[in-house]
């Protein structure tokens, strides 16, 4: 429904007001809108108060807030004014942040991403805690969990160092979803849905929510096909919402076709990615077409080593689909598939 150009003034309004106020903070400006708003209303109206305001301060806290909601056009013009400020803290958080997009783009190698970010020292709490998360995200990347293990013990310390209560708000975000990832890859699934719960708690990190939904739905494979389908009708929800296309082409081309393929609910479905394309014609029992699509396609996925194995019933190629799910990516979560398949069929190969 199209907003009333009274609707439209009085978020303006809302919007500008605190202009006049250069100490005004996000925590300050949320405090301000969001009894008269909607969840909604209060990311995008902040989104436009971290791009007007003019305080050093709401700039770099800013940065945090846009990367949590996936505004990464807002992001990179924040990125470009930090980088140019005469403040060195700012630039210091631009360079961060740069890190992040970097990373988030595939853009750098890991290891080279990784030498840069134990290059920065610093004594300011909140870039220790940034600091940090990059060391995490790039240690998962690396599937170097042992280290990995030791920054997610540290990192809560280093946010109860931070005063800022909005903020710390945030990064205690990326600790719930980065500790839901960690434990659901170690198939630990009652504690990855705790800290999973904790995201979906929390009110201004929308694209976060919709991650964490995605992935909670994948999180009951082996459980009930409802549970993973209300997930991803809701991840998919916030994302229309919010219009990110990259999360809603994931769902729909990829983690729906695969929880759909193997639940066998399979009518009607279809997708343009091969891997499940090949998932669900195994489903469906045409093991021909899925070994033709397979043949044409990288098999250095463990998903696609374990369809093959499925549309070839060769217990082999299943154990090496488990392995490398173990050994390439620690998952232990999706290891279990290969065992699955192992477990409840017979195989050409077997004696």
């Amino acid at each position: 429904m199209a907003r009333s150009p009274s609707r439209r003034k009085f978020i303006e309004r809302v919007v500008e007001k605190p202009m006049l106020n250069k100490h005004m903070t996000l925590e300050d400006y949320v405090n301000t809108i969001r009894m008269d708003h909607t969840e909604d209303e209060v990311v995008h109206m902040t989104r436009l108060f971290c791009m007007d305001s003019t305080s050093d301060y709401v700039k770099r806290t800013g940065m945090e807030f846009l990367y949590m909601n996936g505004f990464f056009q807002e992001l990179d013009i924040l990125l470009l004014q930090n980088k140019q400020s005469i403040n060195p803290i700012n630039r210091k958080w631009a360079y961060l942040y740069e890190l992040f997009v970097l990373r988030k783009q595939g853009a750098k190698p890991k290891h080279e991403l990784l030498k840069k970010v134990h290059q920065m020292k610093t004594n300011i709490a909140e870039l220790n805690c940034l600091v940090g998360f990059m060391k995490i995200y790039l240690y998962y990347d690396l599937n170097e969990f042992e280290k990995l293990g030791d920054y997610l013990d540290h990192q809560s310390e280093l946010i109860s160092e931070i005063e800022d209560s909005f903020l710390t708000s945030l990064f205690f975000v990326r600790l719930n979803e980065t500790l839901f990832t960690y434990y659901w890859k170690r198939n630990e699934l009652i504690l990855a849905r705790k800290y999973a719960f904790q995201v979906l708690t929390y009110p201004y990190c929308q694209e976060r929510k919709a991650n964490i939904h995605m992935h909670l739905g994948l999180s009951y494979l082996y459980e009930n096909y409802l549970q993973c389908i209300y997930h991803l009708e809701e991840a998919k929800r916030i994302a229309t919402l919010y219009n990110k296309t990259t999360l809603i082409k994931a769902i729909e081309q990829q983690n729906y076709p695969f929880i759909s393929a193997h639940f066998g609910v399979v009518d009607g479905v279809t997708t343009t990615d091969p891997s499940e394309q090949a998932h669900l014609a195994i489903a469906r029992g045409d093991m021909e077409e899925a070994k033709r699509i397979l043949k044409s396609i990288s098999l250095e996925s463990p998903f696609r080593k374990y369809y093959l194995g499925l549309a070839e019933q060769d217990k082999g190629i299943l154990l090496r689909a488990y392995n490398d799910f173990i050994v390439k990516r620690s998952d232990y979560f999706f290891s279990r598939l290969p065992l699955l398949a192992i477990n409840n069929s017979r195989f050409k190969n077997d004696a």
